[in-house]
């Protein structure tokens, strides 16, 4: 597989992996030995970043759309993650309750169908 569907699949940023990863092909074989055992450079990927935008996202408990109407369009590190909880921005406050509102009607959609389901 490409090195990007590789990336996207162990949730880490293409450009901050190594020369090797991005300029070769990947296996499953390879993905799956990468997932199990990973070597040093991924888990200081996934532990400090920097981050891809989905990762980021559900760092912050934002949908990604939610990143984009906030300002974030690049990646970011596990601290810059932090410092914005921290801050709590007004963005990032309204993008919260926006993503729990979803979750909320989401939930509600999904008793509805169950119930129906019942019914039927």
């Amino acid at each position: 597989m490409k090195p990007a569907t590789a990336a996207k699949k162990l949730g880490v940023y293409l450009p901050a992996t190594p020369a090797s990863f991005q300029e070769g092909v990947v296996s499953r074989a390879e993905l799956n030995e990468l997932q199990t055992n990973p070597p040093e450079w991924l888990r200081e990927l996934r532990q400090n970043g920097p981050h891809p935008r989905p990762v980021v996202a559900a760092k912050l408990g934002v949908s990604i759309a939610g990143l984009a109407r906030g300002g974030v369009t690049e990646a970011l590190t596990t601290d810059q993650i932090e410092a914005l909880k921290q801050e709590r921005p007004e963005w990032l406050e309204k993008e919260r309750a926006t993503q729990a509102e979803v979750r909320k009607e989401a939930a509600r959609i999904k008793r509805k169908n169950a119930e129906q389901a019942e019914q039927d």
